[in-house]
């Protein structure tokens, strides 16, 4: 499946959430990310971001998709980090 994920976080647990879903996401802009990921391999994401978050102020908010072709993304201005399909 695709997904993007959206945190918003306190400003004290910012870089543990940044590093966490560096491991299983493209970064995008900010606390934004997006990529293909398994069940099994979100499911884990979930699992390790509700460790660090404090569910009372902060979220995690995803969208999914089957395929990256259902989604249409539109960037106005300069796209922070481009992603390339190329190795």
């Amino acid at each position: 499946m695709y997904i993007i994920l959206v945190y918003d976080v306190d400003e004290k647990r910012v870089s543990k959430m940044l590093k966490l879903c560096r491991r299983y996401l493209n970064w995008i802009q900010n606390s934004v990310f997006e990529g293909e990921i398994t069940e099994v391999k979100l499911k884990e994401l979930v699992h390790h971001a509700s460790r660090i978050m404090d569910t009372e102020c902060d979220s995690l908010i995803i969208f999914r998709t089957r395929q990256e072709k259902w989604l249409e993304k539109m960037v106005i201005g300069k796209e922070k980090n481009e992603i390339s399909n190329m190795i």
